[in-house]
């Protein structure tokens, strides 16, 4: 009965719960993972300006080598590398040191498949479909720091994110609004007599049920805390309309207001640019300036908070090398990644470039250096205090890379 009662009266937006770990270690930073679905075209994002072979591949939608005065050209970060122009909201945090990319990065998996590679990055283990958690919910299952928030992860979206699944609690919302219910007391007290029927049930009833309940009415209650209407982000941050801006906005609140978030998770698609990707204009041009100005205002917004929050991106892979005759680029392998906070070594991008003369391509793809798992590593060690790298990604010895501090 009161299963059937939980299924008809709450949102579907609630989320399920396990139970948390006990005990204590040390709090490290803010982690926020930024996943970019559709497989950016990372040559376009971070462009090799310094490579002759890429300006030779990409005739159409190559990026011009940085120019002073000229809008549409590169942002020079050093002497080979520079930004696509649409992401000039990521130059204040490169020059503020705050702004890690790492170039030729990814999954070592060759399949060109999104889900298949979507599914391998999050649960961590390239080409294992077997293991059920994802490598953020492992972590948070390793890491005994005593936090009992309800909020101690959270994606943002309709779904849960596959990288944190695992035995923690973690709430999923689309907005901290709906979670308030939009001001809809009816609503609200009919969940709340829900919950009272969950407490009162007898002994023997659904012990998870009664958990869940409680934590429920914790996260309604502890996100009652967060007022939205009210927000004015700080230091003349200005988030771009739409749920990827929106939805950075709110993480910033939740960290602002410390209810004890460790991992936010957090969506941005459209990256599958196979027909009219655009050079310094048009469809990722799009998608970039979205991107760029929303992490510039998130940065902005957080000032000094950034020295213990980090921000990563990802993508499932990267694009061809080489265009493609429908003026778009398909889909390739190794891929470029962006880290920034206080955490970081910035100033500096970070792999080992390969090249992209022909003996140099992986079947015609940018070929992988450095793997994903070997930057997330070391967040995970320096940045969240969690040493069992090990338990986190299986069978698997990740190498230093000196991305963070």
């Amino acid at each position: 009965m009161l299963q059937s009662q939980l299924k008809i009266n709450l949102p579907s937006w609630m989320p399920r719960f396990a139970f948390a770990p006990q005990g204590q270690a040390p709090r490290g930073d803010v982690l926020v993972c930024v996943f970019q679905r559709g497989a950016m075209d990372g040559l376009n994002a971070l462009v090799p300006v310094g490579d002759s072979n890429y300006y030779r591949n990409r005739s159409k939608l190559a990026i011009a080598q940085p120019k002073t005065g000229d809008s549409k050209s590169a942002i020079a970060l050093d002497n080979f590398f520079g930004l696509h122009p649409a992401l000039k909201g990521l130059k204040p945090i490169w020059d503020a040191g705050q702004l890690a990319p790492i170039h030729a990065c990814g999954s070592p998996d060759p399949t060109r498949s999104h889900f298949d590679a979507m599914q391998y990055m999050e649960a961590g283990a390239p080409g294992n479909k077997s293991l059920g958690t994802g490598w953020l919910g492992r972590h948070l299952m390793t890491l005994n720091n005593g936090n009992t928030s309800p909020l101690r992860a959270v994606g943002m979206g309709t779904m849960l994110p596959s990288s944190l699944r695992g035995s923690v609690s973690a709430t999923v919302m689309k907005s901290i609004v709906d979670f308030h219910l939009k001001g809809n007391a009816a609503q609200a007290a009919t969940i709340q007599q829900t919950l009272m029927a969950m407490y009162a049930a007898p002994e023997n009833g659904d012990a998870l049920l009664k958990q869940s309940a409680t934590e429920i009415e914790a996260t309604v209650k502890l996100l009652s805390k967060v007022n939205v209407a009210s927000y004015s982000p700080a230091n003349g941050a200005k988030y771009p309309s739409g749920d990827f801006g929106t939805g950075m906005m709110q993480v910033a609140q939740l960290i602002k207001a410390e209810v004890g978030l460790e991992v936010a998770c957090i969506d941005i698609g459209g990256w599958d640019t196979h027909i009219n990707q655009g050079g310094a204009e048009g469809q990722m041009a799009r998608l970039l300036t979205e991107l760029g100005d929303t992490l510039g205002a998130f940065h902005a917004d957080l000032g000094d908070k950034m020295k213990s929050v980090l921000v990563v991106t990802m993508s499932e892979f990267g694009r061809r090398v080489e265009e493609n005759g429908s003026g778009g680029t398909d889909h390739g392998h190794a891929n470029a990644m962006f880290l920034l906070g206080g955490g970081v070594v910035g100033r500096k991008v970070h792999g080992a470039w390969p090249g992209l003369a022909k003996e140099n391509l992986d079947n015609g793809d940018l070929a992988l250096t450095t793997d994903y798992r070997d930057v997330l590593s070391e967040i995970i060690s320096k940045r969240l205090s969690n040493a069992k790298i090990a338990e986190i990604f299986p069978n698997y010895t990740p190498k230093p890379r000196g991305v963070v501090l």
